[in-house]
């Protein structure tokens, strides 16, 4: 069913006035939306209402899927009755208590400035074909872009050659989550590779019009390598390296943003710097709403616990009195 055709069923007309709202508060609610239709479908033919069997049955039929994915569509119709409710009092929504249990969250990989150097030297050893001119030049650039600015996969395929400015060494991140829009000022190595990149595009007779893709794809003319292509070769260079987690899987594009955030903190840490009141900037460069998604990043790994603790030493050790010693705050 084409997300043009219009809602049928008997709340149907409620769920249009609930994406036309969403998407004036600027959301793309892209997803949501195609929840709500398959939602939508399961009801059209029948002159029923939401209500705690109607909605079991429709969980049901969501099975098949992973318990947080279901978990998410679940909350989806939930947010959608409770708008509901608004001005229909009677309307059911959905009791979260009986939701299947969340994901554990997966522990990000934090690579050491020695794995990505490893990962550098894996990509300069790529060799180009007929197809694939640019295959070294491309996915070099991609691993450094990745870790000096933290983008994400979907904004790096999304540049355009247009969106670098070599007299600032500037990339502009177009609409991205949230429909919002930024400039990234680049590190010296990060606009060095562009540049570098730029040199070999033109050194091959590739175009470089403003409105081509960055990172061109070997398939079809003119287009930005999808991300499982991005991902098939990222892939490639962490096993030609062994790089793995502890439970020994390949780690994800995610998280080279990861490493980039919390590399950033562990340097402002190391330099003494006072780390929440840089928090707003880092959260303005990733492209969050606010610190409290920029948090969310931040996992507190080992290497930033010990830098927490030696940084409140040396602040208030003073202050401190092991137990059983008296004349201090124990």
């Amino acid at each position: 069913m084409s997300d043009t055709l219009p809602f049928v069923s008997i709340f149907g007309s409620a769920i249009t006035r609930y994406l036309a709202l969403k998407e004036a508060l600027g959301r793309r609610y892209a997803t949501e939306r195609a929840i709500l239709k398959l939602l939508d479908g399961c009801f059209a033919d029948r002159l029923e209402d939401l209500d705690p069997e109607s909605f079991a049955r429709w969980c049901r039929s969501q099975n098949h899927l992973t318990s947080g994915v279901r978990r998410y569509r679940m909350h989806i119709v939930r947010n959608f009755c409770l708008y509901r409710r608004r001005t229909e009092p009677a309307c059911y929504v959905p009791d979260v208590a009986l939701f299947p249990p969340r994901h554990q969250a997966v522990a990000p990989y934090i690579f050491t400035a020695a794995e990505i150097g490893r990962l550098l030297r894996a990509a300069d050893a790529l060799e180009s074909t007929p197809r694939l001119p640019l295959r070294r030049e491309s996915f070099r650039l991609a691993l450094v872009l990745f870790y000096t600015t933290g983008l994400r996969r979907g904004e790096l395929l999304r540049l355009l050659l247009g969106d670098y400015t070599s007299e600032e060494g500037s990339l502009l991140i177009r609409e991205s989550k949230f429909h919002k829009s930024r400039l990234l000022p680049l590190s010296p190595d990060g606009a060095h590779e562009v540049e570098a990149y730029l040199r070999a595009r033109r050194s091959q007779g590739l175009p470089v019009s403003k409105d081509l893709p960055l990172l061109r794809s070997p398939y079809g003319d003119g287009k930005a390598y999808s991300e499982n292509g991005l991902r098939t070769g990222i892939n490639l260079l962490l096993t030609t390296v062994g790089i793995r987690t502890r439970a020994g899987r390949l780690p994800r594009v995610h998280d080279f943003r990861h490493t980039f955030a919390v590399h950033a903190l562990m340097r402002w840490y190391r330099a003494g710097a006072d780390v929440q009141a840089k928090l707003p900037f880092l959260a303005t460069y990733m492209g969050h709403v606010s610190i409290v998604s920029t948090a969310y990043y931040l996992h507190f790994v080992d290497q930033l616990a010990g830098l927490a603790s030696h940084r409140f030493a040396e602040q208030y050790a003073a202050l401190v009195t092991p137990l059983g010693v008296t004349g201090g705050v124990s």
